[in-house]
């Protein structure tokens, strides 16, 4: 079973910063996660459209200037980071995937990803890209045929045959909110991978061993690592 750090380990550390990140791998994460906005020109690793909850700043994201945003406090000094920063950080330690959370955050998280590729020993099998909107999946599968994508679902899939015919999924990723034995065998039965987002508890981690999802997203690396190890 694949663990994903969501949003680094905030169990442990400010979500999405990268002390988060560092902290997820330190704890045995195979993959991170990580949510985008496009602001500006500039892609930005925050989950939220308001700064409030996460920052010590208020307003809507878009409505600020990345010099703004960069001088907030998002927890324990650390700053709202830029995509490439986490790249830079992450170092190939571990897979990244990557949430687009706004409009439009397809063609730039591409580039930069290919950038990646090119020129700092990156490989395609390094990254997965999800997202609740799957018009940006869309986009993704025009520019690359080859990168993993994840959809995003919070509740119960209608229709897996057009998903998988137009956007040849890697992933189906449902909330545990949502997620039964019959849901986790039809998408196995569609040649699929399941993961399931967030799992913190045991007897969750348990569950989902038991139901034979293949990845879980989480805020605590490590209890999945330790269970998981028994």
């Amino acid at each position: 079973m694949i663990v994903f750090g969501h949003q680094g380990a905030p169990g442990y550390a400010p979500e999405n910063t990268l002390l988060s990140f560092n902290e997820a791998i330190r704890r045995g994460t195979d993959w991170i996660e990580l949510d985008v906005h496009l602001v500006g020109n500039e892609l930005l690793v925050i989950h939220d459209y308001r700064l409030d909850r996460t920052t010590d700043g208020q307003g809507i994201i878009y409505k600020q200037s990345i010099d703004y945003i960069r001088s907030l406090d998002a927890g324990q000094g650390e700053k709202v980071p830029f995509l490439h920063e986490v790249f830079d950080t992450v170092d190939r330690r571990v897979g990244i995937n990557i949430e687009l959370k706004s409009a439009d955050t397809a063609e730039p998280v591409m580039e930069l990803v290919d950038h990646y590729i090119q020129n700092h020993g990156w490989s395609i099998n390094d990254f997965m890209i999800s997202s609740f909107n799957h018009f940006e999946l869309k986009t993704v599968r025009k520019i690359n045929p080859d990168i993993k994508i994840g959809i995003l679902l919070y509740g119960v899939p209608l229709d897996f045959e057009q998903i998988k015919h137009i956007i040849k999924p890697y992933s189906i990723n449902i909330s545990i909110d949502f997620i039964s034995r019959s849901i986790v065998d039809i998408i196995h039965e569609k040649e699929l991978n399941v993961f399931i987002f967030t799992v913190n508890f045991e007897d969750e981690i348990q569950w989902m061993l038991d139901l034979g999802v293949d990845g879980v997203f989480t805020d605590y690396p490590d209890r999945v690592k330790a269970i998981l190890s028994k």
